[in-house]
């Protein structure tokens, strides 16, 4: 069973350009987050799934600079984009994980995984997301690619094509759902933000790593949550971006999906 990690990634975001390329203790943010997925041991592989566009350039230089493997694919297409990289390294399980998550705990993923290795015969997907629990910002996703296969023949939904797994969650009637649950109890999903898609999140993300990062490189969820305790006024800098996600253009339309697992973004 040869598990790949695909990490899609591109320099052309609407509302945080380049962000994969902003600096975090002294490296560019996709960087910093490639080093916390390979301290993960539950996997085989790992490759960065670009755009084709030469604006992305500079993510397939970092990419061989840092010794890791690198497909570019279609520029919206992240369902065909994550297909095309599994086939390409061969891959009988594939993981998605966004570019957008450089605190994801390498203890998160190796949950995740482990469960899935532990029932692949169970489940046709496997998350952390359905539903959520984890703050938001350790998103991992589990699927054989014979199932991705069918999604990929299958799906023509947009938001299908544009996010990739949806195919699967949203038919729990059709395929094995299997999620694995935040130890704690608790459900920070739609209280405590570790993703970046704004400027504050981006000022929230390179102070936990100013605070974090030098006294430990593999810094925990728990050590993140222990920094906020202390210094609440961290947590402040993307309160207001909470519960934020892709789901609130689509309420209403996702089945699976309630009102409350989304915001609308803040007026200011």
């Amino acid at each position: 069973m040869k598990i790949v990690v695909v990490v899609q990634a591109r320099t052309g975001s609407t509302r945080l350009p380049n962000k994969v390329m902003m600096p975090l203790a002294g490296k560019p943010l996709l960087l910093r987050q490639l080093e916390r997925i390979q301290a993960a041991s539950s996997f085989d592989d790992l490759v960065v799934a670009t755009t084709q566009d030469k604006s992305d350039d500079v993510i397939r230089d970092l990419c061989e600079q840092a010794r890791v493997k690198c497909f570019s694919g279609h520029p919206t297409d992240l369902l065909d984009r994550h297909y095309q990289a599994a086939l390409r390294e061969n891959a009988d399980v594939v993981v998605k994980i966004p570019s957008d998550c450089p605190l994801i705990d390498p203890r998160v993923i190796d949950k995740v995984l482990n469960f899935y290795k532990e029932n692949s015969d169970k489940f046709d997907y496997v998350s952390n997301l359905h539903p959520a629990t984890y703050p938001d910002g350790n998103d991992v996703e589990a699927m054989p690619i014979d199932k991705l296969e069918l999604a990929w023949r299958e799906a023509a939904k947009p938001y299908e094509r544009e996010h990739t797994t949806p195919f699967f969650w949203e038919q729990p009637e059709r395929f094995r759902i299997g999620n694995v649950v935040w130890e704690t109890g608790l459900n920070y999903s739609m209280s405590h933000r570790f993703t970046i898609d704004y400027k504050e999140d981006y000022e929230f993300i390179k102070r936990v790593y100013d605070e974090l990062y030098a006294e430990n490189p593999k810094f925990s969820l728990t050590d993140i949550l222990s920094l906020l305790e202390r210094k609440p006024e961290i947590y402040q800098i993307n309160a207001k971006y909470a519960g934020v996600n892709w789901y609130r253009h689509h309420v209403g339309e996702l089945k699976t999906i309630s009102e409350n697992e989304t915001r609308r973004e803040p007026l200011t």
